[in-house]
C-alpha cells in the first residue's frame, strides 16, 4: 500500500506549527510522547462494545484489561466509587449525563455560555437547549464572580431537576458546598463539569466536586494532559432517585444509568486506542510529576494576570485562581475576533471569547482567552511570561502593522526554540 504522503505532510506541517508557536488555547495542551503512541496503535483495530467482562463481541479480553486500568487510575486520581471512560469527548459524556437524569422539558439550570458557561449546560443551539427547559445564573457585572445569589433565587422559582456548575471561560475555583445546599432546599440534583480544571483539582489546588455534586465530568485533554476525550464519574454510588429498576426488580444505582447512557444510550462502540491513551495519561496523572507541573501552571497563570493588568488589560474578576484567564479588550479598542486573527499572524494562538454584558456578539466579541497548560507543558516559567505578554501587547496595539507583527512571528520563533517539542520526532 502506498504511503499517503499527502496527510503525512500535513501532519508534519502541524507538528511545526506546534513547535514554532505560542499555544495559549486555554483548552489545548501537548499530551506525552506514549499518549500519542497508545493512540495510534492497534487498540484501534478492535469493536468492544459494552464494559470490560460485558461485551457483545469476542476478542476483547485485551481491551478488557486496558480500559479497566483506565477506570482504576481514573478512581484513584480522585477517589471515587465509579468512573467511565468511554465517552468520546466532553460533550458526550455531558448528553450521557443528561440522558440518564433527565426527560424531555426538565427544566436546568446553568451558567450562561455568554458568561462563561458552556455549550453543552443548555444553550438554544445545543440538544441541551432544544430537549431540555433551560436557564441561566450569570456572573456579578462588578466583580465577574458567579451570582451566587441569583442562582439561589433561580432555584428557588424554577425548581430545576439539575442545577449545572462549571464553565469554559472561567478563571475563578466554585463553592460547590453552597451549590449542594441550594440543591438540596429546592430538589435539584447537581452536576459539576470539571472539564478546564480537573487536572489542579486532581491534585488538590482547588476545591473538590465530589463531596457535594452528584454528578461529575470532565474531558481528558485539556488540563489533564491525555488524549481528546471524556469521562463521568461518582464520588458515592447511589440509588437513583427516579425508582427505575432492574430485571429483577431491584432499584439501579446510579452507576447503572450512567453506564446505559453511554452505552447503548448515545454511542457504539468505544474507542479502545483512546481509552489506551487515556489509561496512559491517567498513571501520568499519579505521579509527583504531575504535581509540580500543576503548581506551576497556577503559577504561571498567575504571572501572566498580573503581567496584563500591570498594562491596564482588564482581566475579567481581577485574577485567576486557576490555568485560564478572560481579558475584555474594550478599553483597548479592539474585538476579540480583530486581536485573535492578528495573533494568529504571530504565530501566538488564541481565541476570541464572550465577555459577560458583552454588546458584540459571538462572531465579533469583545473578549479574548488565554491558557497556559500548553506553555507550561513546553517548559515555560513564571519569568517567561513577561516575554509572552509583551509580545501579545506589541501585537494588539499594532493589529493593522504588518512589519510590527512579523517582527513579533520572528522574535517568538526564535524564543519558542529553546522548548523542545516531541524532538523524537
Amino acid at each position: 500500500m502506498q504511503r499517503d504522503t499527502l496527510v503525512f505532510d500535513l501532519i508534519n506541517q502541524e507538528l511545526e506549527r506546534q513547535r514554532h508557536g505560542i499555544e495559549l488555547i486555554a483548552s489545548e495542551n501537548f499530551t506525552s510522547l506514549q499518549v500519542i503512541q497508545a493512540m495510534g496503535s492497534v487498540m484501534t483495530n478492535k469493536y468492544a462494545e459494552g464494559y470490560p467482562g460485558r461485551r457483545y463481541y469476542a476478542g476483547c479480553e485485551i481491551v478488557d484489561q486496558t480500559e479497566q486500568l483506565a477506570i482504576d487510575r481514573l478512581k484513584q486520581i480522585f477517589n471515587v466509587e465509579y468512573a467511565n471512560v468511554q465517552p468520546h469527548s466532553g460533550a458526550q459524556a455531558n448528553a450521557a449525563i443528561a440522558l440518564a437524569v433527565l426527560q424531555p422539558g426538565d427544566v436546568t439550570l446553568g451558567l450562561d455560555l455568554s458568561m462563561g458557561g458552556h455549550l453543552t449546560h443548555g444553550s438554544p443551539v445545543n440538544y441541551s437547549g432544544k430537549l431540555y427547559n433551560a436557564h441561566f445564573y450569570g456572573v456579578v457585572k462588578e466583580t465577574g464572580l458567579v451570582d451566587y445569589e441569583m442562582l439561589e433565587s433561580q432555584a428557588r422559582t424554577l425548581k430545576p431537576k439539575l442545577i449545572i456548575c462549571g464553565a469554559s471561560a472561567y478563571s475563578r475555583d466554585w463553592d460547590y458546598k453552597r451549590i449542594r445546599a441550594i440543591a438540596d432546599e429546592v430538589g435539584a440534583l447537581v452536576w459539576a463539569d470539571i472539564a478546564h480544571p480537573a487536572g489542579l483539582i486532581a491534585k488538590g489546588l482547588l476545591n473538590s466536586p465530589f463531596e457535594h455534586c452528584h454528578f461529575v465530568s470532565s474531558t481528558t485533554h485539556k488540563t489533564l494532559r491525555g488524549p481528546r476525550g471524556g469521562v463521568i464519574m461518582l464520588g458515592k454510588d447511589f440509588e437513583n432517585p427516579f425508582g427505575m429498576k432492574d430485571n429483577k426488580g431491584n432499584i439501579r444505582m446510579m452507576s447503572s444509568l450512567l453506564d446505559l447512557a453511554v452505552f447503548p444510550g448515545i454511542q457504539g462502540g468505544p474507542l479502545e486506542h483512546v481509552i489506551a491513551a487515556k489509561a496512559v495519561a491517567f498513571g501520568e496523572i499519579l505521579t509527583d510529576e504531575f504535581l509540580v507541573y500543576q503548581q506551576q501552571v497556577q503559577k504561571n497563570a498567575q504571572a501572566m494576570a498580573k503581567a496584563f493588568m500591570d498594562k491596564e488589560y482588564h482581566l475579567i474578576s481581577g485574577g485567576t485562581d486557576n490555568h485560564l484567564m478572560l481579558i475584555d479588550l474594550r478599553n483597548k479598542n479592539i474585538s476579540g475576533k480583530k486581536a485573535e486573527q492578528a495573533l494568529v499572524k504571530a504565530d501566538i494562538t488564541a481565541n476570541k471569547n464572550m465577555v459577560p454584558f458583552d454588546d458584540k456578539s459571538a462572531f465579533i466579541t469583545s473578549g479574548i482567552r488565554f491558557g497556559v497548560p500548553a506553555i507550561t507543558t513546553r517548559g515555560l516559567v513564571e519569568s517567561d511570561m513577561q516575554f509572552v505578554v509583551d509580545a501579545i501587547d506589541r501585537v494588539l496595539m499594532n493589529t493593522d502593522n504588518e512589519a510590527e507583527i512579523a517582527a513579533v512571528k520572528k522574535q517568538v520563533n526564535d524564543f519558542m526554540t529553546q522548548f523542545k517539542l516531541y524532538p523524537e520526532l
